[in-house]
């Protein structure tokens, strides 16, 4: 058995209802301000999705998924609506980058509750989108549909990668065998280092003119401080 094998196989053999659970938390833990720094839970998701070989199980695990991770998205919610615009000085925050918070303002005040929904697909903001409908005031109502509809959208398309990649990999492990996997990762280190050659060979012929003057960081649109804004302000 190879490495592919081997840990397909250390997966599927844990029984389903620990999987769930294991699963489960590392999503609440990543969609939670505070912990998703550190919570490795949509690669946790994909790598336990690989185990999936009936539909019955497809829909448990996406069904608890979804729960757990609309679960993090309440936490995040009630903490915005508690501390409001506080937030964005905290330390969990700060940890996760400031300059995620206002993206995640400036799409709740330009998309309104749909920013909701769209935040779940996209690293970081995620974790940070709930917080700040809260500390903007958002309905919870409408909230908590946004959240149900993403993370139920969300489970199922990562369940569904998940289930796809591991019936993909022992179907081509079956094909290459051992040396086609060698060769395979060969090619893969190979490329890998002429890519970091090429990238570090053009980062020391960059033109001094090309250099941004500017101060170099990225503009952003605040949502705290002097512009903070409530949801009776985008209404009105």
């Amino acid at each position: 058995m190879s490495v592919v094998s081997d840990l397909l196989a250390a997966v599927a053999g844990l029984p389903r209802p620990v999987l769930v659970l294991v699963v489960g938390a590392l999503v609440l833990g990543e969609c939670t301000l505070g912990i998703g720094f550190f919570v490795p839970g949509e690669s946790g998701l994909l790598i336990a999705s690989a185990a999936v070989t009936d539909v019955g199980f497809f829909l448990t695990l996406s069904s608890c998924v979804a729960v757990f991770a609309a679960l993090g998205d309440n936490i995040g919610f009630f903490l915005g609506r508690r501390y409001g615009w506080r937030m964005r000085e905290s330390a969990a925050v700060r940890k996760l980058g400031q300059r995620h918070w206002d993206r995640a303002g400036a799409q709740l005040r330009r998309y309104g509750v749909g920013a909701v929904f769209v935040a779940r697909f996209l690293p970081v903001v995620r974790t940070l989108t709930p917080t700040a409908a809260g500390a903007c005031g958002l309905g919870y109502g409408r909230f908590l549909l946004a959240s149900l509809l993403g993370a139920s959208s969300w489970s199922v398309l990562h369940v569904t990668l998940g289930w796809v990649a591991g019936a993909s990999a022992k179907y081509i492990e079956h094909i290459l065998g051992g040396a086609g996997w060698t060769a395979l990762g060969v090619l893969l280190l190979c490329g890998g280092g002429v890519w970091l050659w090429r990238r570090r060979s053009g980062g020391r012929v960059r033109p001094a003119a090309e250099e941004d003057p500017g101060t170099g960081e990225e503009p952003r649109e605040p949502v705290g401080g002097a512009d903070r804004w409530t949801w009776t302000d985008r209404a009105a």
